[in-house]
């Protein structure tokens, strides 16, 4: 298994976002063909879109002659975003060719509906990936989890072409499934899952994914470690850092500098386990300076607003414009990232790089001895999932230390997600090399 790159400074990040082609010798060659497959990408902005959509645009920018297989942008609140609909399109967005197919969706995107949407996505879109591959004939081809239930359509056409395959591990999409309880645990559910899954990650000659715990995951599915590589999910450090000034979000939402703000901003699905947050507020209700704000959609936001509406110390907002992202970030008094103990090692929360790169504390449930733990251990507030009193009582120390933090303690620990390393290295897996 093989790393990243080392970090560059901010000064390096900053040339790389303004630049972004910065590799114009691929302009006197014949430009490499490669097709990005991939249920999320952008305009997305929150989850594994955002990664796959500055992916794409980076390898268009190196001189690459770039093909998108998607759907309309949906995540996370599982409805069609406006400007789009959920139905065949084509057409160029920058400098990459964008095809879209559709699929199932409905509101309450629970149970067997999570698993419905990539199937339907998986088959309304195999025609359209099976035929671009044959086209174009590809260099690579770039599959992307979730979904795996694409990725047997874009290998047997990559076959029949020679093209490398390489696949984006972002969730461990079949072990979650099972443990959050999209899917039954029966038994032989389980096997004919893990059976599908060692036979499509095993075709594949590259596997990327975001965390070492992933990593050791995937070699337990007897995928070759010589084939795994290890990038983690970056943070665009030009984009998001510490403000000088008070964000303008204080205002505007009504607290003073004697309000502790906690704020969590990202998608609302089972994985993220809120449940332990929103208990925890109940908790603190009476502790008047404290306030809950939960920014963002997904499938258990209507549940979370019937249950904990009635709380005067929280409020739901929507995701908020990503240009004013950084201003909103900066914002609370402390960040928290909730995750479900079932779903731990299974995937490694991307809203984490903002939140470190804010400059603001962070607390997180995790148990010790997991990736997520060890990765922010002695930079962050520690507290196990599930335990709303102990996060309760993390957050009032939290407020006892406000004026103690220091905005720059978490430097060293942003700086590694720094994206500019991050993405070259996929680029490097994808041409064949080493990152």
């Amino acid at each position: 298994m093989t790393a990243a790159a080392q970090p560059l400074s901010d000064e390096c990040e900053r040339s790389f976002d303004a630049a972004p082609g910065l590799a114009t010798a691929a302009a006197t060659s014949p430009r490499k063909s490669v097709v990005v497959y991939a249920m999320n990408y952008a305009p997305e902005t929150a989850g594994v879109g955002k990664y796959t959509g500055e992916i794409a645009e980076y390898l268009a920018a190196e001189g690459m002659d770039v093909t998108v297989v998607t759907t309309p942008p949906h995540y996370p609140g599982w409805s069609v975003q406006a400007g789009y609909r959920n139905r065949y399109s084509s057409g160029i967005e920058g400098r990459i060719k964008v095809l879209r197919s559709p699929l199932l969706l409905r509101r309450k995107m629970r149970g067997i509906w999570r698993l419905l949407a990539p199937l339907s996505f998986a088959l309304t879109s195999a025609p359209l990936v099976f035929w671009q591959i044959l086209r174009h004939r590809p260099v690579t081809v770039f599959c992307v989890e979730p979904t795996l239930f694409a990725a047997p359509a874009a290998q047997l056409a990559a076959k029949l072409v020679g093209a490398r395959t390489v696949l984006h591990v972002h969730d461990m999409e079949v072990d979650a499934a099972f443990a959050v309880g999209h899917l039954s645990s029966r038994t032989w559910l389980k096997r004919l899952g893990h059976a599908f899954e060692r036979s499509v990650l095993g075709r594949f000659d590259q596997l990327i994914t975001i965390s070492n715990r992933m990593a050791e995951g995937l070699a337990l599915k007897h995928v070759p470690a010589a084939k795994i590589s290890v990038v983690r999910n970056w943070v665009d450090l030009a984009q998001f850092h510490p403000m000088e000034d008070v964000s303008p979000y204080r205002a505007e939402l009504g607290f003073g500098h004697e309000d502790f703000v906690i704020l969590y901003s990202g998608s609302i699905g089972a994985k993220q386990g809120l449940n332990v947050l929103l208990d925890a507020a109940e908790r603190l209700k009476d502790e008047r300076r404290i306030h809950f704000v939960i920014s963002g959609e997904g499938p258990q936001k209507p549940e979370l607003e019937a249950r904990y509406g009635h709380l005067e110390n929280l409020r739901f907002l929507a995701f908020q414009p990503y240009s004013r992202l950084n201003a909103f970030l900066n914002m609370p008094d402390l960040h928290v990232l909730p995750q479900d103990r079932n779903a731990a090692d299974l995937t490694l929360p991307s809203k984490l790089g903002g939140m470190l790169a804010s400059g603001k504390p962070v607390l997180v449930t995790a148990d010790p001895g997991t990736e997520l733990a060890q990765f922010v251990e002695e930079t962050v507030y520690l507290t196990p999932p599930n335990d709303p009193e102990k996060l309760a009582a993390n957050i009032v120390r939290a407020m006892s230390e406000r004026d103690e933090w220091q905005p720059h303690s978490q430097t060293a620990l942003v700086q590694s997600l720094s994206k500019r390393p991050a993405i070259i290295a996929i680029k490097q897996l994808i041409d064949g090399g080493s990152p």
